[in-house]
């Protein structure tokens, strides 16, 4: 029996799956929160409209 933990303890198969369930779970919150920032009224279509009208102006003046 003692033989059997040690070899379970030894085994990293597992492992790489639990890595990818983080880095999942670290991409979903990165989104809901890119969400939460750039989202509403304003969000990211006036950011980008923002940054057009600034280039815009910068060329013609």
């Amino acid at each position: 029996m003692l033989q059997f933990i040690k070899s379970l303890s030894r085994d990293e198969r597992g492992v790489s799956a639990l890595e990818y369930a983080v880095l999942a779970g670290i991409v979903v919150i990165a989104v809901v929160a890119a969400g939460a920032i750039f989202g509403g009224a304003g969000g990211l279509p006036a950011l980008f409209t923002n940054m057009v009208t600034k280039v815009t102006n910068a060329q013609n003046g």
